[in-house]
């Protein structure tokens, strides 16, 4: 009862009009941002961050979640209308609408992507709503090891998972760590990193770090390989769905639900798995399988429902531990800090009024996000034709104005430029960003909790495993680093299969075109792609006509 007593006081405070307001803007924006290829809400928000320094922190943070639920499902519009998807977790809803799109089914395509999302939404906030006050208690009665455990567990999975290669994502950690260093050691006193600039003594501005690495490094990639084309887009009307389709949708939807939550919640989860899963699922269980691959409605229905389920499962680590799990969460992360609000568990009994309207504000933005997307479906697809130089000039304007406001240094556009060029040269060399941006985040608090476990300990490096329940997420650590190495030794051991011999004649396969060697430069393009930081550039690359 008194966590319904707290999202029914969350909800007066999330209702008032100003709040629907931001709720309301941030639901635009973020459909907007998820539409356009490239931007993604991560982008959004780090350049919202600026912009919300004299908002109240609840408002700011209620048209942030409006932002993040609203690009998660805009870019299913790109996916389904272009082939493109705009975030990496719609990549799967692809397969199926956009083949639905070309057979003239795009409204039936958008409108069970739409309603889809605001059922996964709405049941994926009600389990955060339950589950999250669970895992405060819990979280509360840990002490400074296991805080350090969980941390290197969210650092390691994070980094381990993403991208073709383990070293790019170590590297990349490495830099984000390297980059939480600069400024004064809290418990010492000493400059670190500064390199005699005074300017550096404080830090380097978390904010002006997330422009830079997601919005400058972002634009100029997209500007190395500018395609000046104009988009051609598939026109529909209202969205709407027969009897038929409702019936062939409502079970995908529960299911994709049930998926993406989950893995939401989990270090490194995301949305891309349960998107994959429920497709997988949606193609066993149905009764019209030989659909699949040419516009079957239950492929967009349960991969949609999974990957705005997983948007809530996101929330509940970010608001409960304060581990991010993903980008966007990882920069709202960022935006606590930035109003001096200490994320964790601690949170919830400080700022209970911030948290269970921001927990009510999501039902409110899902409702939104359906009252909006139905009618507004047509519009969205003209502004996929919006010029690619324009669209990028302004995101680099905006991303100067928002750093310089800031502190109003212009130091700070120094920074700007120098790790904008870092976060070009990460997409250029294929090193994922999103382990340099938790590593930024994450590296000041895991010092933090390390120096408070040696105190504890008397310097006793055994403190730092002094409590069971760090014992064993260390071990969940060495299994996941341990676990790629001994899935390739197991390969390399197992008997091969007999090979038959290769046709002779003029229809025989070279050595260069054998469907096994296909495969694996089909797979190292995919997963070259998929660690070039947003995620969506992986689609935008592939387009027709793109010049390399």
């Amino acid at each position: 009862m008194e966590t319904l007593d707290l999202l029914m006081q969350g909800f007066a405070a999330a209702a008032t009009p100003m709040n629907l307001l931001f709720a309301l803007a941030g639901v635009l924006l973020g459909t907007a941002v998820g539409v356009l290829p490239g931007i993604g809400p991560a982008m959004a928000v780090a350049l919202l961050l600026p912009v919300t320094y004299n908002l109240e922190p609840t408002s700011a943070f209620i048209m942030f979640a409006g932002i993040y639920y609203g690009g998660m499902y805009g870019g299913s519009t790109t996916s389904i209308l272009l082939n493109t998807p705009g975030e990496s977790a719609t990549v799967v809803t692809a397969i199926e609408g956009h083949k639905m799109a070309k057979a003239g089914r795009a409204a039936q395509a958008l409108a069970t992507a739409a309603i889809g999302s605001f059922i996964a939404g709405t049941i994926g906030t009600a389990l955060l709503v339950v589950l999250a006050p669970v895992v405060v208690k819990f979280a509360v009665s840990l002490g400074a090891p296991t805080y350090l455990a969980i941390m290197v567990l969210a650092l390691v999975a994070v980094t381990a998972v993403l991208g073709s290669s383990k070293i790019r994502g170590f590297a990349s950690l490495g830099l984000g760590l390297a980059i939480g260093l600069v400024g004064t050691d809290p418990v010492s006193g000493q400059q670190r990193l500064i390199f005699g600039q005074p300017l550096l003594t404080d830090g380097l501005d978390i904010v002006v770090v997330a422009v830079a690495i997601f919005a400058v490094g972002e634009a100029l990639w997209i500007a190395a390989h500018l395609r000046r084309s104009p988009l051609s887009t598939i026109p529909v009307g209202r969205p709407w769905m027969g009897k038929e389709d409702w019936k062939r949708s409502w079970k995908p939807w529960l299911r994709g639900s049930a998926y993406g939550f989950p893995f939401g919640a989990l270090p490194a989860g995301g949305a891309e798995i349960p998107t994959v899963l429920s497709y997988i699922t949606e193609k066993k269980l149905s009764k019209h399988p030989e659909e699949f691959g040419h516009g079957a409605i239950e492929g967009v229905a349960g991969p949609e429902a999974a990957n705005n389920a997983s948007a809530a499962g996101t929330l509940t680590p970010m608001l409960a531990l304060g581990l991010p799990t993903n980008a966007t969460a990882a920069v709202m992360l960022a935006a606590f800090i930035q109003f001096g609000i200490q994320p964790g568990p601690l949170l919830f009994e400080r700022e209970p009024e911030l948290v269970w309207a921001l927990i009510a504000s999501l039902f409110i933005g899902n409702t939104l996000l359906l009252l909006v997307n139905l009618p507004l479906a047509p519009m969205w697809a003209k502004l996929l034709q919006l010029p690619r130089p324009y669209l990028y000039a302004g995101i680099l304007f905006f991303a100067t104005l928002g750093a310089y406001a800031v502190n109003l240094q212009a130091f700070d556009l120094v920074i700007l430029l120098v790790l904008g060029l870092l976060g070009f040269a990460m997409r250029r060399y294929g090193l994922p960003v999103l382990p340099l941006i938790i590593g930024l985040i994450l590296g000041p608090r895991a010092e933090e909790q390390l120096r408070q476990a040696m105190q504890l300990s008397g310097g006793e490096v055994s403190g730092l495993w002094g409590e069971p329940l760090a014992v064993g997420i260390y071990g969940i650590v060495v299994l996941v680093l341990l676990f790629p190495l001994a899935a390739a030794l197991v390969r390399r051991l197992r008997p091969r299969a007999t090979v038959p011999a290769a046709p002779t004649g003029p229809q025989a396969p070279t050595d260069q075109e054998t469907p096994a060697d296909q495969e694996t430069q089909d797979g190292s393009v995919a997963a070259g792609s998929e660690h070039r930081g947003i995620p969506s550039l992986a689609a935008h690359r592939n387009e027709p006509g793109e010049k390399a």
